[in-house]
């Protein structure tokens, strides 16, 4: 029977070195998106926001909780810039799908390629119940 009080390690003594991944490496990118808010400024009742980065079901978290904030101050109105956006996902969607309710107003103005094949895409497929519109975006 051992006496030792020293409990067994979690981790081995080294770990296993990390691989470089090569340029042409298809692999997904694990690290969560970052969304930058470069603008935001107000036309009366209008919230206007200029968005740029990765936009995903993690980072668009802060791009919600400026939209919830402006609800409660009284905005009516959503105009959204994301010209700069290199990414995005369905955070997007969930994030600006609960805005027209109650009358208020979306418009997605120049829209990247991201934002476009994300529209697209969603457009494309029928809506299920509960889940809300694809927000109308205007030509950029």
């Amino acid at each position: 029977m051992s006496t030792s009080s020293t409990p067994p390690p979690i981790l081995p003594a080294a770990p296993a070195p990390l691989t470089a991944r090569s340029p042409h490496d298809p692999g997904a990118d694990t690290a969560p998106g970052v969304i930058v808010v470069d603008a935001c400024t107000t036309l009366g009742t209008t919230l206007v926001v200029q968005v740029s980065g990765e936009i995903d079901r993690f980072s668009s978290a802060p791009l919600g909780a400026l939209l919830v904030s402006a609800a409660a101050e009284g905005y009516t109105g959503l105009v959204l810039d994301t010209f700069r956006v290199t990414f995005c996902d369905s955070g997007l969607l969930r994030v600006l799908g609960w805005w027209p309710r109650s009358g208020r107003r979306l418009r997605l103005v120049n829209p990247s390629r991201a934002v476009t094949r994300l529209l697209e895409a969603a457009s494309s497929k029928p809506q299920r119940r509960g889940h809300p519109p694809v927000p109308a975006r205007s030509p950029g």
